[in-house]
Formats: structure tokens, sequence, C-alpha cells
């Protein structure tokens, strides 16, 4: 397993739209194991293939206290069930050091497969469906400060590339 690296705001790579996981074979095992180790040393709760670079609708999320229950969401979708949205402070392991509140729906049901190909259905609510529809967003090239205010945006922006400058 591996560590990957991760790609940050505003790199235009994030951007891209993941194409769908068609063959589930050993190089998709790996991802999936390589984003796990990747997401729990960055200690994060999601990490969605596009953030490390790979345009592969490949989602991994640990919303577990223990950090020892992740859940691998391939060629995922969601349908928003009727009810409301609420506000939730996000984050991002692409917009390091940055919190805002978001509004998403609360309830939602998602498909997908697991890493062997299998599919199956879930009806998280709370965190687990905050989390789905982020790491989703990445995969179709967005980002929760897409959802800010231009203003909030540039700002987090500029406050970005000022550290990418100061590492090198």
């Amino acid at each position: 397993m591996a560590i990957l690296d991760i790609l940050t705001f505003p790199d235009p790579r994030l951007r891209t739209i993941a194409e769908p996981v068609e063959t589930f074979d050993e190089s998709i095992q790996t991802l999936v194991k390589d984003m796990i180790e990747t997401m729990y040393d960055a200690n994060g709760v999601g990490l969605a293939a596009t953030q490390v670079n790979v345009h592969k609708r490949v989602v991994v999320i640990d919303t577990s206290d223990e950090r020892d229950q992740p859940m691998v969401f391939i060629n995922p979708t969601i349908e928003v069930k009727e009810g409301n949205q609420a506000p939730y402070d996000e984050g991002c392991l692409s917009v390091p050091g940055f919190y805002e509140e978001v509004e998403r729906p609360e309830n939602i049901i998602v498909r997908a497969q697991n890493e062997k190909g299998e599919s199956f259905e879930l009806q998280p609510d709370g965190l687990l469906a905050v989390c789905i529809q982020h790491e989703l967003d990445h995969l179709n090239g967005k980002l929760f400060v897409d959802y800010l205010s231009a203003m909030k945006r540039n700002r987090i922006r500029k406050k970005l590339e000022k550290a990418q400058r100061l590492k090198v």
C-alpha cells in the first residue's frame, strides 16, 4: 500500500470529471487500499479518486469513531429523498485548513458497487449522507467551495496559493 499525493484547490485537475469503472481488477483493489491508507494518513473521513489524480468513479469513506470501518463506493449515484436540507460544517483534504457551512439534503439513497463489483444500496443520513454527497461532487469536478460566495471562494484560493508558494 502507498500514501498518495492529494491535489489541493485550485489545482485544475480537481475539475476533471471521473470516468466509470468498468473492470474490477487488481488495479482497482490496489487503488482502493491506497486511497483508504491515504485518507487515514491525512486524518480525513472521505476521499475521492479525483483528489489523488485518478479520474475513476471511486470513493472511500470512514465516519466511524474508531476509524476502522472503511466503506467503498464505486460508480456511485445518489437520489435525493423527500425532506429538508441541513447545514453542515464541511472541510476537505483538497482545501486544507478551511471549514465552511454548506447545506445539503439530509436524506439520500446511494447506489454503488464495492471493490469486487457487487452492487448495493444504502439510505444514509447525517454525517455519512453529507460525506457521500461531498465525495460524489469531487467525481463530478465540484468542490465544497463552489457552494460558497465568490468572495469566500477567492479568499480561500488566495490563501492556499500563497501557502503553496511558501512551500516551494
